[in-house]
């Protein structure tokens, strides 16, 4: 039986790129296999045996949510807040997630079920015993397919991560960008004084920041992972699922 880690959820951007193709919606009520992303990723993270789910929206997808009558389980702790960054999404699920490890997901991140309790527990693995000089998290990463905007990763020979960037770091055939999944410990929140010092506004900038403030993350190789940023995303991500039957 799973050991009761907490989970999150960063659901608090418009998609401005995706809603010629969804009526308007806000990304997280878009359907897929006859429920909102949010819904299904709900259903796959509590899935793995988590313990309270802490999940941030934006006032304009609570509104919607209360119109078309979407009700999430009470193990979900919502947190409804227009954020101006995906980094402040983060850091404001950082002041309600209790100390110790938590999986965090993306709302616009599809993948089968069997993979991610996969990655669950490979990642719970690499990150057990990051007190004594393992890893502070585990990171989901996919072979780049040509998305728009993606974040690369350099990856070490033991499988640590070396470097964030938004251009392909080396000259490798395949290029590895994050999957949109990760495992953390709430260590990583003792660095946000930092960022906002900075004026960083991206997770991906915040990630960065933790590479350089000497924190180990460990890369996870993942295969069926879709990102649904624009319509082309969201056909693809509905004929995935279509498949797995879920």
């Amino acid at each position: 039986m799973p050991d009761r880690l907490s989970g999150a959820i960063i659901a608090a951007g418009r998609g401005d790129r995706l809603r010629t193709a969804s009526t308007d919606l806000p990304k997280p009520l878009v359907e897929i296999g006859g429920e909102t992303l949010l819904a299904r990723q709900v259903r796959l993270m509590l899935a793995l045996g988590l313990g309270n789910l802490h999940v941030i929206i934006n006032t304009e997808t609570g509104r919607r949510m209360s119109e078309i009558g979407l009700e999430l389980t009470d193990r979900v702790r919502l947190l409804v807040a227009d954020t101006p960054n995906s980094m402040e999404s983060l850091l404001r699920l950082g002041e309600l997630i209790p100390a110790g490890r938590f999986l965090l997901a993306t709302v616009d991140t599809v993948l089968p079920e069997d993979e991610f309790r996969d990655f669950f527990d490979r990642a719970r693995d690499a990150t057990v015993d990051f007190s004594v000089g393992g890893f502070d998290g585990a990171l989901g990463v996919v072979e780049w397919r040509g998305d728009k905007k993606p974040l690369f990763v350099a990856v070490e020979a033991n499988g640590a991560i070396a470097a964030f960037g938004d251009e392909k770091i080396d000259d490798e055939s395949s290029a590895l960008v994050t999957a949109g999944v990760y495992l953390f410990s709430t260590r990583i929140f003792e660095h946000s004084r930092i960022a906002r010092a900075r004026r960083l506004g991206a997770l991906r900038q915040y990630l960065a920041l933790l590479i350089e403030q000497r924190m180990r993350f460990a890369a996870l190789p993942m295969t069926d992972v879709i990102d649904v940023d624009e319509g082309a995303d969201l056909v693809l991500a509905r004929a995935s699922v279509a498949r797995q039957g879920r």
